[in-house]
């Protein structure tokens, strides 16, 4: 515990900055508790806390510009490899990408404390070609507010992070191993939600090749679009498809034989919305298997117009 301490005490910022920097690059390490732990050490020894809320802010803004810059260069690949890899499955549903469709880059200054919404709102930012500028001013602003409150929490609350740390102290030799567990213990936990997501998102496909066959027969179901309008412009759709964006919109619809698809793997956003269009009295609901990549790498046509 000793070590833990010190190591704190000489090299707390930059064990805020890597922190953070990961927690808001993808990686589950919790960034709060260095924060706070560092910050509450501080106020103990009559330190200011302003360079570990410096620290942080510019830790986050400088994981989340490397997303931005992702987004603009890869756009739409970045966004699917984040679905694939991400511990948090809801991050690339239709929710964040509604979220950031409405409210554009001042969704970023709250982005960071809505669960799966940071990293991908980023690369939404990258994508849909937000202003350098825009971005930073509005992700600087989220940022800070986000540091903010964990460095308020460590100097408000200081003396119950002692407390906490003489606890610790207590369980001599088994401190290190506690605080490793629980790291452990919330990666698992992590993975966990996004096998129970995938899981939920179970249900019955079709594939690119079976709805090709129904169009060519002059039985089409109806298609609905899901994916994000500026994507949509950009590589086109399936022809005859409705773009919706809302369940709402999708509810004033016919109630037969739907097809839902989107751009994300596993067909998250689709598979979400056919659930609710299930609950909202909609008979059959299908996402489309593999999306409209999976469409178009059939060689199946694409309109645009």
């Amino acid at each position: 515990m000793e070590t833990l301490l010190h190591l704190i005490a000489v090299y707390g910022l930059l064990v805020v900055f890597v922190s953070v920097f990961l927690d808001q690059g993808g990686i589950p390490v919790p960034a709060y508790p260095p924060i706070i732990l560092t910050a509450a050490l501080a106020v103990d020894r009559g330190d200011s806390v302003w360079p570990i809320l410096i620290v942080a802010t510019l830790a986050a803004v400088a994981a989340d510009w490397l997303w931005f810059i992702g987004g603009r260069r890869l756009g739409a690949k970045l966004l699917r490899l984040m679905c694939r890899l991400s511990l948090s499955p809801d991050s690339c549903v239709l929710m964040t990408r509604g979220v950031y469709a409405r409210w554009g880059a001042p969704s970023l200054i709250v982005a960071k404390f809505v669960p799966g919404f940071a990293a991908v709102a980023t690369t939404l930012a990258g994508e849909t070609g937000t202003r350098t500028g825009r971005f930073l001013l509005y992700d600087g602003i989220g940022a800070l507010l986000w540091s903010g409150l964990a460095v308020a929490l460590g100097a408000i609350f200081h003396e119950a992070v002692n407390s906490v740390l003489e606890q610790l102290e207590d369980l001599g030799r088994f401190a290190l191993p506690a605080i490793a567990i629980l790291i452990l213990g919330f990666v698992l936990w992590k993975l966990w939600r996004r096998q129970m997501f995938l899981r939920q998102l179970r249900m019955a496909r079709i594939t690119p090749m079976e709805l090709r066959q129904l169009i060519d027969q002059g039985t089409s179901p109806l298609i609905l679009d899901v994916r994000p309008e500026t994507l949509r412009n950009a590589s086109g759709w399936i022809p005859g498809a409705v773009f919706v964006r809302t369940l709402g919109e999708a509810a004033l619809l016919p109630r037969d034989e739907v097809v839902v698809y989107c751009d994300c793997p596993n067909e998250a956003s689709a598979a979400v919305l056919a659930r609710e269009l299930n609950k909202h009295g909609f008979k059959r609901v299908r996402p489309l298997a593999g999306g409209f990549e999976g469409w178009r790498n059939e060689g199946n046509q694409v309109a645009f117009e």
